[in-house]
């Protein structure tokens, strides 16, 4: 074993001041998600484990870590909103992941906008350029590698309408810098800024 590397066995602890996983899978795009429970009261709240996983049909998925408000909604109803965190609600969202009660409706705690969704029922984010409606597709309780299940779920998601203001379509293409969309990082609070200067471009070989 070199001297110049760390290593360790998660299961042994990783011998450093903060678990360094979340640093190094990184940065992620944030699953800012909206839902509701059967009776209609609103949760919103980011998930940094969040990405997409399937081109046709369009599949989302964020995780769980613990029961929380947003699995609990998801499973009554079978839906929910991936919103875009952008750098302008950057403190808005961070103001939505407030450790509160189901009771608590984080788009008013937040001082945020609520807008309908067209196909599903559960609102949008009015201020946020991005938004996906979805419909559940799968929803898997994780396991470690001896089958033992942990407390942690992966919600998976069908994008069924997609909504895209018009200033950030250059020619009918995406412009991902220009939604100034922002990545969570490791430690306790590190987040990072989507910019154009961060792009290169490398196509596929032939």
């Amino acid at each position: 074993m070199h001297d110049d590397i760390h290593f360790y066995e998660p299961s042994q602890g990783h011998g450093l001041p903060h678990d360094p996983f979340n640093a190094i899978v990184g940065p992620r795009p944030i699953g800012w998600i909206s839902s509701q429970d059967a009776q209609g009261r609103l949760n919103l709240a980011p998930y940094s484990f969040f990405n997409a996983f399937n081109y046709i049909p369009p599949i989302i998925g964020f995780c769980s870590v613990g029961r929380k408000d947003s699995l609990n909604n998801i499973e009554q109803t079978g839906e929910f909103v991936w919103n875009l965190a952008t750098r302008p609600l950057a403190e808005a969202m961070n103001q939505s992941c407030a450790m509160v009660g189901p009771e608590v409706n984080e788009f008013e705690l937040a001082g945020l906008s609520t807008v309908p969704s067209r196909v599903i029922s559960v609102p949008r984010v009015a201020e946020t350029p991005v938004t996906f409606e979805c419909k559940v597709t799968q929803i898997i309780q994780l396991q470690r590698a001896d089958k033992e299940l942990v407390p942690s779920w992966l919600i998976l998601g069908e994008v069924v309408a997609v909504h895209i203001a018009r200033h950030l379509l250059k020619d009918g293409i995406y412009d991902t810098a220009a939604a100034e969309p922002i990545l969570r990082g490791g430690g306790p609070a590190d987040y990072f800024q989507l910019g154009p200067e961060a792009l290169f471009k490398m196509h596929r070989p032939r």
